[in-house]
């Protein structure tokens, strides 16, 4: 297996890591806000982790972007992607705040930038079943 197909390969199977923490974030914050729990150093690290992946993600996408043949449909999924990420960092804002806050925020937050995946990722030809 050539490199650029191991790239595209390991781009496409994160993705889905990020579906699963995606999810298991969104239910932990969408629970913690209506059980008023506290914010502990574990709802932080989920969070870390997939900010952590997004970024992943993002450097894969960037390092295929450039080493690719630019397209529309890459461009078209590649921007509305950074800004997404870049996004996603804004959680630290609120690292003082109360838990429900917190929770709050991160839920929409993580909400948000599902959305903008959502659309971005059906941007490209193969969609999500590429």
């Amino acid at each position: 297996m050539d490199f650029p197909s191991l790239l595209l390969m390991t781009h496409s199977l994160n993705r889905w890591v990020i579906v699963l923490v995606t999810i298991v974030a969104l239910v932990k914050f969408i629970r913690g806000y209506f059980q008023k729990e506290p914010f502990t150093p574990a709802d932080g690290r989920i969070l870390s982790v997939w900010v952590g992946l997004l970024d992943l993600q993002l450097i894969l996408g960037f390092i295929l972007l450039v080493t690719q043949p630019l397209t529309r449909p890459r461009l078209e999924h590649g921007i509305p992607l950074i800004l997404a990420v870049t996004f996603a960092h804004i959680h630290t804002r609120w690292s003082a705040a109360e838990p429900a806050i917190k929770f709050r925020n991160n839920a929409l937050l993580i909400t948000g930038i599902a959305l903008i995946i959502i659309v971005a990722v059906a941007a490209l030809p193969q969609g999500w079943l590429g």
